[in-house]
């Protein structure tokens, strides 16, 4: 099993920058085993979309609606993956959720609100 809890979040104006972090947890195996991790975002009355991913080879993927504003990164040593956000829009409004994927099965964290307001 896999666990993810995502840290940081929060209120920002438009044109801010913000930065969540992922704790991914659990059997070291399978960490060590999983195809991708990466991000999904939840915005108000919204299906949850993609928003980017870092491949275990280290090719980022990003959504057109984030390329060049928002950035991901993982740090293996300390089990951490993180979404580097800038230049933020109201449309970034969402909860956002940290992803796992292994062999086919998908593992979500709880999700952390992000919120871009004046």
């Amino acid at each position: 099993q896999v666990q993810l809890a995502e840290l940081g979040g929060g209120l920002v104006q438009p044109g801010g920058s913000l930065t969540l972090a992922c704790r991914v947890a659990g059997n070291v195996d399978e960490i060590n085993d999983l195809d991708s991790l990466g991000w999904y975002r939840q915005g108000p009355g919204k299906e949850r979309e993609f928003v980017a991913r870092g491949g275990s080879g280290g090719t980022a993927y990003y959504a057109d609606s984030v390329k060049g504003r928002f950035t991901i990164s993982r740090d293996k040593a300390k089990s951490m993956l993180y979404l580097r956000m800038d230049s933020l829009r109201l449309e970034d409004t969402a909860v956002y959720y940290c992803n796992a994927n292994r062999r086919a099965t998908d593992y979500w964290g709880q999700g952390t609100q992000v919120t871009v307001s004046s």
